[in-house]
């Protein structure tokens, strides 16, 4: 008989903010990642960072790759630690590999991981399709940001 499904699930959930600060997030798609044993442990203990990852898909031959994501050593392994920074293959049919394969060839077009989360057991990450932006375009999207904080203000003291 399986287990009845808790509410309130701790399972981590790692955003990579930096990545919607820079870019415009044009398209998504949801992944799977091969990950070690104790990868897997450790990034349920929370234990990584994304800020300066990256995708990349090649056609020839077909593979989607995560670079430089760090994965934090996992303490209770002893010495058979996996190394933090490494290459790691992701998961994901071969039509929508090839197609962001295409996508990235585009000047000025990078594939950057989003979020990383657990579903159904599965560590998955949720990858973007970004165009760089730039300062005026920060800007913009601070002052955006700030006025949007000042009307919730305004109406929460009315209420």
């Amino acid at each position: 008989m399986a287990k009845p499904r808790k509410s309130g699930s701790n399972q981590p959930e790692v955003l990579n903010r930096k990545a919607r600060h820079d870019y415009h997030i044009e398209e998504t798609l949801e992944v799977g990642i091969r990950l070690h044993g104790t990868e897997v442990k450790s990034v349920r203990a929370g234990r990584i960072s994304l800020g300066e990852a990256y995708v990349r898909a090649e056609s020839e031959p077909l593979s989607l790759t995560l670079h430089s994501a760090h994965i934090g050593e996992y303490a209770p392994a002893g010495p058979n630690q996996h190394p933090a920074v490494r290459e790691r293959a992701l998961l994901a049919h071969k039509r929508e590999i090839a197609k962001l394969a295409r996508l990235s060839q585009v000047k000025g077009v990078t594939i950057v991981p989003l979020k990383l989360y657990f579903k159904n057991g599965f560590a998955k990450l949720l990858i973007g399709v970004g165009r760089g932006k730039g300062k005026s375009d920060k800007r913009q999207d601070l002052k955006e940001r700030e006025a949007r904080r000042d009307i919730e203000r305004a109406m929460s003291k009315r209420v």
